[in-house]
């Protein structure tokens, strides 16, 4: 038994891992184990994984055939044994005080899950952290942020859970973006939240590009994952149903932009559909507080001429890349 289980799931980051694993070990806050689920990887890194296992006895290993992310956070969560979950994932990086820092928080609050902030890091530039605050919060007030994707995000790091959120829950096989499914049913046992946005999770960007990789028929999950979120919280918060459809339609421009930059339209079956429903619901974006300006203008460009809107799209994603390469 030990205080924190922390879960990094691994798949060929024989480059990365390295430095992720002793990023861990270096941790102020020494009552932990690390559980490492190689995925199947066919690179160096499951040997990797046993090598640390050798070295230090915190280091749990475990190797299962290609499942995907999902089953692996899966294969942590039935093995570990602390009394809080934590993940980070294997080509990251962390603060060697992180765990410490969430945990103090954790406790002087009395919360149920703590989460810090977060360093985003590009190649061979500065890590770019947040706005920094400190926020004590309810459940609702918890699901209003993730919702306004500002401070919050639903990825699974730079958190610190009590390990009983996860007693009916796992992650969802097969699914790409099953983050946000996930961290809004891990809400519904909470009944405070601390969030210290002091950055001390690095999260590493390999693509210094707005899509990380070519389209493909599975980034149609994420739109399906939005809707579905949003039906949940319709039902179990409809005071924050507006701000729900803003991530579903921020979803439908994601996937569209990712069709355009990859030059896929006319592949894709479903690029008419996308379109209609962002045409449809250009009253909404436009009167949504939420959406910025250069996207309600891409909105509007949308409105007259899809080909017009792939220039636009293609345009900044080049800006996006000057700013970050």
């Amino acid at each position: 038994m030990c205080e924190i289980s922390i879960i990094m799931t691994v798949f060929n980051v024989e480059k990365y891992l390295a430095k992720a694993i002793d990023s861990v070990l270096l941790q102020t806050f020494a009552d932990f184990e690390l559980i490492l689920v190689d995925d199947g990887s066919s690179d160096r890194s499951g040997e990797i994984c046993d090598e640390y296992q050798q070295r230090d006895k915190r280091i749990k290993v475990i190797h299962q055939p290609n499942s995907g992310v999902s089953s692996a956070r899966n294969t942590g969560l039935e093995n570990a044994q602390g009394k809080f979950i934590g993940f980070v994932d294997s080509d990251d990086y962390i603060e060697s005080d992180m765990y410490e820092f969430l945990y103090n928080n954790l406790l002087e609050e009395k919360a149920d899950l703590s989460i810090c902030g977060i360093y985003d890091v590009y190649e061979g530039k500065e890590p770019q952290a947040k706005t920094p605050g400190h926020y004590v919060l309810t459940k609702n007030e918890t699901v209003k942020m993730i919702l306004e994707a500002k401070v919050i995000s639903v990825h699974p790091v730079n958190k610190l859970y009590k390990k009983e959120l996860f007693n009916h829950i796992r992650y969802p096989i097969g699914k790409i973006t099953e983050d946000g499914a996930v961290m809004f049913h891990l809400l519904e046992n909470v009944e405070k939240v601390v969030v210290d946005m002091t950055p001390k999770y690095y999260y590493y960007h390999r693509t210094n590009s707005i899509t990380t990789s070519p389209y493909s028929e599975k980034d149609l999950s994420t739109i399906e994952a939005w809707e579905m979120n949003e039906k949940y919280i319709a039902t179990n918060y409809p005071e924050y149903s507006d701000i729900a459809h803003t991530r579903v339609c921020w979803a439908y421009f994601i996937v569209l932009d990712k069709i355009m930059i990859s030059h896929a339209e006319k592949k894709s079956t479903v690029t008419k559909q996308i379109v209609n429903f962002l045409r449809k619901n250009y009253t909404f974006i436009l009167r949504s507080p939420y959406f910025t300006r250069n996207r309600k203008i891409a909105a509007t460009v949308l409105q007259l001429n899809v080909r017009l809107y792939k220039k636009l799209a293609i345009l900044e994603d080049e800006k996006y890349k000057s700013k970050n390469s």
